[in-house]
């Protein structure tokens, strides 16, 4: 596969993982303050629906490029650079696993309350608290990995 390809499909992939990621969390995030539930219970749908057609695919697409390019570029293994890339693609990982069984839960709660003709439970917005905030560390590790591939240095 030529450099040109590899390095268009690992940004393509990186730009659905984290577009899809931050796109998903801003309408869940906006519809959530709304209060309506059944908005809530379509837009927990679609964001589930999301993480498995783009960012689980492309979740795996991510390390396998990236391992491609370094082979195919020769950088070395233990960069700093390289090794910041690894430490934060773990924490954005560590974070997303609990933020996709949570959205789960959350769309199974939402869906019960529009069937049900109810509020959304405690629980509810407790799940979604955890949620956002496993969000946070997760975007600035994408935002540091951005800049770490872009400039190839720390700081």
């Amino acid at each position: 596969m030529s450099y040109e390809l590899l390095k268009w499909i690992h940004i393509l992939s990186a730009t659905l993982l984290f577009g899809t990621g931050l796109g998903s969390a801003f309408y869940k995030w906006m519809a959530d303050r709304s209060g309506d539930v059944y908005a809530i219970a379509q837009t927990n749908r679609t964001v589930v629906l999301a993480d498995w057609l783009f960012t689980t695919p492309m979740a795996f697409v991510q390390p396998i490029t990236g391992v491609m390019l370094v082979n195919l570029l020769g950088f070395p293994w233990l960069s700093p650079w390289l090794v910041a890339t690894y430490v934060l693609y773990a924490i954005a990982g560590i974070c997303w696993l609990p933020v996709v069984w949570l959205q789960i839960k959350m769309q199974k709660l939402s869906d019960k309350a529009v069937t049900d003709g109810t509020a959304l439970t405690e629980e509810y917005h407790r799940l979604a608290r955890y949620w956002f905030w496993l969000g946070v560390p997760a975007f600035l590790a994408f935002v540091a990995i951005f800049f770490l591939m872009v400039f190839k240095r720390l700081g």
